[in-house]
């Protein structure tokens, strides 16, 4: 049963990895409406907002030119008027923001919004209407709100027809503000998410040459003291959890050693440990191809052996240091590349990562020391432990491209284009699908004469995948996995581009040619600027909305956003003609800005 499982691990584990590559987009305010009675003929229409620690809701009313403030709209209807304006419960707080100049309000923890209406029917009806908004996070990151609402009033139905009725002020600037070295996502699913990833990579890591045929020797120690089986039990669960705590515990050096938003930052865009990274995904691909093996610690794991020849419980932890320092060189590459992968994340990755690994590797271990008789089960060594090696080998280097692209990206080098990218993967995949047909070999497999089941499935599936890459060659979105590959501004070759009337009117609407268009482009056929100044100026002398757009060129999490929203036809329209564009690089390496054009916050941060 293990000879076949283990293309299903490898399958759940390249698409969880691909899954966990996509930012999910918190939702930090909960919202909750009712309506209550006043008299006769009012109603109050109540909107509570519950809203996340650290974060913070911008209230509706403060000056222009500042954070987008709270809009409500609600549908026209002869069932019911508006009564005064929205009150606010409790006051927001005031502070001056030193970003924009002015004084801005915002509330923490909890606000409702109490909309008076006078009712006049009897009829029972339902408002609708939508709320638009901006929350943002402590550390600076912020995200826009839109949601829908209703009301029943007088048991509801029937639903009221026309138009949205704007009862709060909506000529301020829209503006956008976007972290792109912060995560959008839900921490708590994203690092459950992950932590499931490396379950799965430590079960791989069993299924190695290097380990899986240590399980019988292993095991065997749990078996020697048949006449105490209590004892045994509890040298099995010590052993478990040591292997557990080891890996955990070089979780948390990482952890310890790049915490910090900075930290993060110079990883995601320095060229630095970009080409590290990419050094090393090239040296794990390498020696699981079998090019050559990574050297065990054979000094370290000869004294740990002679520790466990002590016997006692103790025994047991020497055992489990021995297993590890032992298999090192098959897991090595696996470890190397999650702790790699969760290094540039959040820095709690890197301790939840190895977590997760210590655990999926320790508990087939622990499982057959408590229950020996099941290794009898268990399908003998052969070549197909090494297929494991090799596949491995394949998604490794398929991922280490996004390190080389981040360089190129930050660093304007025009060396990895979107469709050379996507070629590389097309035929990555493609050998992949053939290897597991056993139409490739390397030199440590052994000759197959039949193709199982999953392994034919596991073939299909890299081929499929082949077909859904190759419309990316000619520009395709790919969504589904846009946050993995270089931005639609590097396709060479792009047929999807929109060059219809309105978008070559709208390049009429700047004011003048942007600053930095030599080297920063917009996607999706899509007109603003790159330098604050130079939009603000137009968006004056145009009279129309300033959209400010945070953004970075290893940003996974913008290019997901612009797959799926930007691509919109009605979106790019709107982009174009009803307001002006600035979008901004916050890793921006090549461009030098004057201290003039310069702001530092008061935390002394440029």
């Amino acid at each position: 049963m293990t000879k076949k499982i283990y293309l299903i691990l490898l399958f759940l584990g390249i698409t969880l990895f691909a899954l966990n590559a996509q930012n999910e987009i918190v939702n930090p305010v909960k919202w909750r409406c009712s309506a209550e009675k006043i008299d006769d003929t009012h109603v109050n229409l109540i909107i509570e907002a519950n809203i996340e620690e650290h974060w913070h809701l911008y209230s509706q009313y403060f000056e222009m030119g500042g954070p987008m403030p709270l809009f409500f709209e609600f549908e026209e209807s002869d069932y019911y008027s508006i009564v005064d304006n929205i009150t606010e419960n409790p006051a927001p707080k005031t502070i001056f923001d030193d970003i924009f100049e002015i004084e801005v309000k915002y509330f923490e923890k909890y606000a409702k919004f109490i909309q008076k209406i006078e009712v006049k029917s009897k009829n029972g009806f339902t408002i609708k209407g939508t709320l638009d908004g901006q929350v943002c996070f402590d550390d600076g990151k912020c995200l826009m709100l839109n949601e829908e609402f209703s009301f029943d009033i007088n048991g509801g139905s029937p639903k009221t027809d026309g138009n949205l009725v704007d009862v709060s002020k909506k000529n301020t600037p829209i503006i956008i503000t976007e972290n792109p070295f912060s995560d959008f996502k839900d921490k708590e699913q994203s690092l459950l998410v992950f932590f499931l990833i490396s379950i799965l990579f430590g079960f791989i890591g069993v299924l190695t040459p290097c380990v899986f045929p240590m399980i019988p020797m292993t095991v065997s120690f749990f078996m020697q003291d048949t006449k105490n089986k209590l004892n045994e039990k509890l040298k099995a669960i010590i052993f478990g959890i040591s292997i557990i705590f080891l890996y955990t515990l070089v979780g948390v050096i990482v952890s310890l050693t790049s915490a910090g938003a900075d930290f993060t930052t110079v990883l995601s865009s320095n060229w630095i440990p970009n080409l590290i990274f990419f050094l090393l995904f090239l040296i794990f691909a390498s020696s699981l191809f079998g090019l050559f093996e990574i050297p065990t610690l054979s000094g370290l794991a000869n004294k740990a052996d002679r520790q466990v020849d002590k016997g006692g419980l103790i025994s047991a932890f020497f055992l489990a240091v021995t297993l590890v320092i032992v298999s090192f060189a098959c897991t090595g590459p696996i470890v190397g590349a999650l702790l790699v992968q969760a290094a540039s994340g959040n820095f709690l990755e890197p301790t939840i990562g190895m977590l997760g690994f210590g655990f999926g590797f320790a508990l087939p271990f622990t499982l057959l020391a408590l229950a020996p008789k099941a290794l009898s089960k268990l399908p003998k060594s052969g070549g197909w432990l090494n297929s494991v090696k090799i596949v491995m080998g394949f998604i490794i280097l398929a991922f280490s491209l996004k390190f080389l692209s981040n360089i190129d990206q930050n660093y304007h080098l025009n060396l990895l284009s979107r469709d050379v990218y996507i070629a590389i993967w097309i035929v990555l995949s493609f050998m992949l699908g053939l290897y597991s047909l056993g139409k490739i070999k390397f030199h440590l497999d052994s000759d197959e004469k039949n193709i199982g089941f999953f392994r034919f499935i596991f073939a299909i599936s890299c081929f499929i995948f082949s077909i859904y890459l190759f419309p990316g060659l000619f520009g395709a979105n790919l969504t589904g996995i846009s946050g993995l590959l270089p931005p639609k501004t590097t396709q060479k070759f792009d047929l999807t581009i929109n060059n219809n009337i309105n978008s070559k009117e709208a390049k009429n609407t700047l004011c003048e040619s942007p600053k930095y268009a030599d080297i920063m482009h917009i996607p999706y056929n899509i007109n603003g600027y790159f330098d604050y100044n130079q939009a603000l100026n137009c968006a004056k002398n145009q009279n129309k909305p300033l959209l400010l757009y945070f953004t970075g060129h290893s940003c996974s999490n913008c290019k997901v956003m612009q797959s799926e929203v930007w691509a919109n036809p009605k979106v790019q329209d709107y982009l174009n003609n009803d307001l002006i564009l600035t979008v901004l690089y916050v890793d921006e390496k090549t461009i030098t800005v004057s201290e003039e054009e310069q702001f530092v916050s008061s935390n002394k941060k440029n």
